[in-house]
Formats: structure tokens, C-alpha cells, sequence
């Protein structure tokens, strides 16, 4: 029974050996629950942090010992250090307005979703390149150590040709810790799925159309949807599904949240425990099972990986931006060029959901 062997050096990010500076520019939960952890699991300076809500940024900058504290952006940008990175964590539908007022020439890490729609998401894209920005997306779900250690295993042919992604979500989210997603036209799918969409983009390439629905929940009706439904169409025989229900209230015992790959000489299984009793999560699970030379399959094989998504996987979305401003990384992965399409995937979503399918008798 054949084992692969998968050591923490072989899936961690490269950091480089002096990191820059960096300004935090908004303190929602997420700064406070990954981008603050990872930063300091990596030895990431955080040089100073903006809120318009000064008593929020300063509650943050006394747990992390952060020096500065602003509660105006323009005021924080002057007195930032010339080799700071700026790392964006605003509503989406601010970060074009934020983006303008960076100098030329900045590096900047932007949190997804990359705009709530298309015409923002291309907003975003002409002002990075009308101001020279060297700029990313947070798409930190690539990076996570589950997601990096699968790549690893596919590389090396292990699992032979990819022809299967499936995300199955099942899990009950608690909507009340995002007040920001009241009332806004879009939701589950460009603020959760497009996760799911970006990583699979990074394994299979552009899809060649998309089939979505996504609908809401009479629990939540100022939320306009929280469960989805995607199928990205790619040539046979390949096949990729995104199904979340972030609504399922009867316990624990059927929640699911697993990303898995199938191959045709073996498969990959992770559990993403951090979405199961979010945001405190059940812990991941790493699992593969190969075929051998007769083609039966083996025992289905554990593997301990290190980290998580929350917070390590954000160690990676920013050391793409330390390691470019450093010299060491010709191109980041989530760069704002390679995440549009990203965004025109999510747009597709969203226009079959509008179109509708086919009713019977109509062919």
C-alpha cells in the first residue's frame, strides 16, 4: 500500500527573509479573526491599522501591539512608511474609491470578493492599472494548507489526470456575524462560492460556461441568498459542483463541508472543519486513496496536515505580496489580472441563475 509523505516544508509558503511593513485599512472580523493571527505566526509587521471607528482599530492595535492608529485614511496613507503594504479589508463596494487614494506604484493585498459585481470587479482592475499598483486579491482559500498539500499530491501524478472537484457545503452559518450582507442584491455566491470558484479556476483553468441557482431562506429575508447550487462546465470528461447550504438547523450529526478531487488513478478528500461550528470549526481532515497497477483501490490513507484555513492559510495570500515587493516572486498568484476572470465566472453565476434552465416540454 503505496504512502505519500507530505511535510509541512514541502507545502509552506516561501517568505522572505526581511518582510515589509504592513497597513491594515478597515478592523471587521475577519482582520481580527486571520489576517491579525497569520500575520503574527509569520512574523508580518504590522505597522499601523485604520477604522473609521477609532475605539475598534484601537482595541485591535493593544491586543497585536500596533503602534499607529488612524481613524483617517488619507492622514494614515501620509504617514505610512515608503516600503508599506497596504492590505485592504473593506465592504467590496469601497475598495475602488480606497485603491485611488494609495501612491502610484503600491503594493496593496485587496480581501474578496474583488467588487460585489462585473462592473465593480473591472473598476478595481482599471484603477490598479491606471495607478501601477501591484495588486492581489485575498483569495486565501488557495493557500490554505489542505488545499496546497492536494495540489502537491496532484502534481506529482499521483492521482493521475484530474476529472472531478466537488465542494459539498451543509453546514448552519451564523448570518449574524456579517450585518454588512443585509440588504445588499447579491450574496452567497460572491461572498462564499466564489471561493469555491476561484479554486477550482487554479486547478481546471476558465470554465466553458456556467449553470448556478442560488436562493435565500424565509429565516433570513434580508439576505438575498445563502444557499447555491454550481455546475463549471468544462470538456468531457471533466466535471466540477459547488453545493452549499449554509442553512441546515438539525444538529450536527449530517453537516458536511469537504473540498474533494478525483483523478483517474486515485482520489483526495479534505474536510474543512472551520465552516462546521463556524468560526470556532471541528478541525480539517486530510484524506487519499490510490489505485494500483490492477487498478482496485487501496485503504483509504490519512495524512496530518498543519494549519488550517483560518489563520494560516492567510500567511500565503499576503507572502505573494511580501515576496513580489521583495524581488523573489516574479508573479502573484491571485494578482487582480488572473482574479477578473474569477469575477467574470461569478458574473456568469449569477446571469444562468437569472435566465433560468429549461422547463420540460419546451424541446
Amino acid at each position: 500500500m503505496k504512502e505519500i509523505a507530505i511535510s509541512t516544508a514541502d507545502i509552506a509558503p516561501l517568505l522572505p527573509e526581511t518582510p515589509s511593513p504592513i497597513l491594515i485599512i478597515g478592523t471587521g472580523g475577519i482582520v481580527k479573526d486571520a489576517h491579525l493571527p497569520a500575520y503574527r505566526i509569520a512574523g508580518f509587521p504590522v505597522w499601523g491599522i485604520y477604522n473609521r471607528t477609532r475605539s475598534r482599530a484601537e482595541a485591535l492595535a493593544t491586543e497585536y501591539g500596533i503602534a499607529n492608529v488612524f481613524d483617517d485614511l488619507d492622514a494614515a496613507i501620509a504617514a505610512a512608511p515608503e516600503n508599506i503594504i497596504y492590505d485592504l479589508a473593506l465592504p467590496a463596494s469601497m475598495f475602488a474609491d480606497a485603491l485611488r487614494r494609495l501612491p502610484q506604484g503600491s503594493h496593496v493585498l485587496i480581501q474578496k470578493p474583488m467588487g460585489e459585481d462585473l462592473a465593480q470587479a473591472r473598476e478595481i482592475l482599471a484603477v490598479c492599472r491606471e495607478r501601477g499598483l501591484h495588486a492581489a486579491i485575498n483569495c486565501q482559500l488557495r493557500f490554505a494548507p489542505f488545499v496546497a498539500a492536494a495540489r502537491r499530491i496532484i502534481g506529482e501524478g499521483h492521482i493521475g489526470d484530474l476529472i472531478d472537484m466537488e465542494m459539498r457545503l451543509n453546514v448552519h452559518t451564523p448570518w449574524g456575524l456579517f450585518p454588512f450582507l443585509n440588504g445588499i442584491p447579491r450574496v452567497e455566491i460572491v461572498y462564499h462560492s466564489v471561493h469555491y470558484m476561484d479554486l477550482i479556476r487554479s486547478f481546471l483553468g476558465d470554465p466553458r460556461s456556467v449553470h448556478a441557482r442560488t436562493v435565500p431562506h424565509p429565516l433570513h429575508p434580508q439576505l438575498a441568498s445563502v444557499s447555491s447550487s454550481i455546475i463549471l462546465d468544462y470538456p468531457n470528461p471533466v466535471r466540477a459542483t459547488i453545493t452549499t447550504n449554509h442553512l441546515h438547523r438539525f444538529g450536527a450529526k449530517h453537516q458536511e463541508s469537504y473540498l474533494k478531487w478525483e483523478g483517474t488513478k486515485g482520489a483526495i478528500k479534505a474536510r474543512v472543519g472551520l465552516l462546521m461550528n463556524y468560526p470556532h470549526g471541528v478541525g480539517d481532515e486530510f484524506e487519499y486513496c490510490l489505485l494500483d497497477d490492477d487498478g482496485k483501490p487501496g485503504e483509504w490513507q490519512s495524512s496530518a496536515i498543519e494549519g488550517s484555513w483560518f489563520p494560516e492559510a492567510f500567511i500565503g495570500s499576503m507572502a505573494q505580496v511580501q515576496c513580489h515587493k521583495a524581488g523573489l516572486l516574479a508573479h502573484m498568484l491571485t494578482d487582480v489580472g488572473d482574479v477578473i476572470h474569477t469575477m467574470e465566472t461569478v458574473e456568469a453565476a449569477y446571469e444562468s441563475d437569472r435566465r433560468g434552465g429549461v422547463k420540460p416540454g419546451e424541446v
